[in-house]
């Protein structure tokens, strides 16, 4: 189905009454913001409003689900490309984009695992990385172009790429290492906080990948009168203090 990503999430959404005013905005949002994302919402319904409802997945996946008509309201991208690539298209209310918090590009380690990841020399950074598979997320998402840029200016991605395990999101190249299947993954710094089975062991220079930033916007489809007024909450001075208690910073 075109629609697969958000199908359960619109169902869930629809009040027994059926009037528009109470169906809570569906937001599509990048899958790094789980924690802090549900966290937002929650502090918003304890202000009386409807609870948003909220589909995480990689933000190509869920930047195409908008491009195949998916009825969403706001749309929460890990890159300025993907937001890029709706406004060409005209799917955004241009005047609504935002972009309102940053992230940092780490190599996550088993929990119980010693030692830090070198960054230089290339040979020592290279060494480290080839001793097992390495979890990065697709290249169509984020994560997975910021991991590689990073590994191509530091001077070790053709030998660092034939021991890549792609994985379809940044979170679940982090579960890849939780799980074992890899000794080492490139995630972002709120990734790993969020889990008890992996440290940061290495943290990548911000100067050798584009800024990790995350731009929201509504979507040119909303027609819920919610959407705008929780679009306004999450960059606000209240809704970014609740994203940096989860590891991002404020923009």
């Amino acid at each position: 189905m075109r629609y697969s990503i958000v199908a359960t999430a619109i169902g869930a959404s629809l009040v027994a009454s059926g009037a528009q005013a109470q169906r809570p905005p569906l937001v599509l949002a990048a899958a790094s913001l789980q924690e802090s994302l549900t966290a937002a919402t929650d502090a918003w319904a304890k202000q009386g409003h409807v609870k948003p409802t909220v589909s995480f997945a990689a933000s190509s996946a869920l930047a195409r689900q908008v491009e195949a008509g998916a009825p969403a309201d706001l749309f929460v991208s890990a890159d300025e490309e993907w937001m890029n690539a709706l406004a060409k298209k005209n799917l955004i209310v241009a005047s609504t984009r935002v972009t309102f918090l940053g992230n940092r590009l780490v190599v996550a380690a088993p929990a119980g695992s010693r030692g830090r990841i070198p960054v230089r020399p290339p040979a020592a950074l290279a060494r480290v990385l080839t001793t097992g598979p390495l979890a990065m997320a697709d290249t169509a998402v984020p994560a997975g172009r910021y991991g590689q840029a990073s590994l191509e200016t530091l001077g070790v991605w053709a030998q660092v790429a034939p021991r890549v395990v792609r994985a379809e999101n940044v979170r679940a190249t982090l579960a890849l290492v939780e799980r074992g299947a890899a000794p080492l993954g490139i995630v972002y710094a709120t990734d790993a906080k969020a889990s008890a089975k992996v440290r940061i062991a290495g943290v990548f220079p911000e100067r050798t990948h584009p800024a990790i930033t995350y731009p929201v916007a509504r979507l040119k489809t909303s027609t819920n009168p919610e959407a705008e007024a929780f679009r306004r909450f999450l960059v606000s001075r209240a809704g970014k203090a609740i994203f940096t208690r989860y590891g991002f910073s404020a923009r």
